[in-house]
């Protein structure tokens, strides 16, 4: 039997010999270089990914909340046609959950108030474009975003991640899209 180091090279691997002379007993590793390679590379392609993956989330939810505002739309309108006015508030509608995807309240505002305007309570403001101008003629369904600030023009900075329903319901997304 003849003499054999405790570290020699085998291919590209390094055989680790535990103080055994036998080469059958010797296993294979791999370096502590290797190692960090393998990490270093992982962590560069996950950090590649990450910005990806959080802008399609960031579009699925963006749809969810579309979804939603639709769903509450047409809600509206079945109210609408049952009882010849639309609703004071989402209250008066037969859905469960008024919050949006981040976790703020969907926000409604009935702007022909039927001719009722004794109507208490704090006065919101139609949401308007950038010119402006009212979006809607008979109500503002709309949610206030990531941020969960809005502001009644469309030009203001708390408005630019809102999704809305404007022109009486020909668009629905977002206002930076408006």
């Amino acid at each position: 039997m003849g003499y054999y180091p405790l570290y020699h090279r085998h291919g590209s691997r390094n055989l680790t010999c535990s103080g055994s002379l036998d080469r059958k007993v010797c296993s294979r590793g791999f370096t502590l270089i290797e190692i960090m390679m393998v990490v270093a590379i992982i962590g560069t392609l996950s950090g590649i990914a990450m910005p990806s993956y959080l802008k399609y989330r960031e579009k699925a939810t963006i749809a969810q909340c579309i979804a939603e505002i639709s769903i509450i739309a047409k809600t509206i309108s079945v109210y609408e046609i049952d009882n010849y006015e639309l609703p004071d508030s989402l209250n008066d509608l037969s859905i469960s959950s008024f919050i949006d995807p981040w976790g703020n309240p969907y926000q409604y505002l009935r702007i022909d108030d039927g001719g009722n305007k004794k109507k208490k309570g704090k006065k919101k403001k139609p949401r308007k474009d950038h010119f402006l101008v009212p979006i809607n003629s008979d109500y503002d369904l709309y949610s206030m975003g990531k941020d969960g600030k809005s502001k009644a023009p469309f030009t203001a900075k708390d408005s630019r991640d809102d999704i809305v329903r404007a022109n009486n319901g020909g668009f629905l997304g977002s206002v930076s899209d408006y």
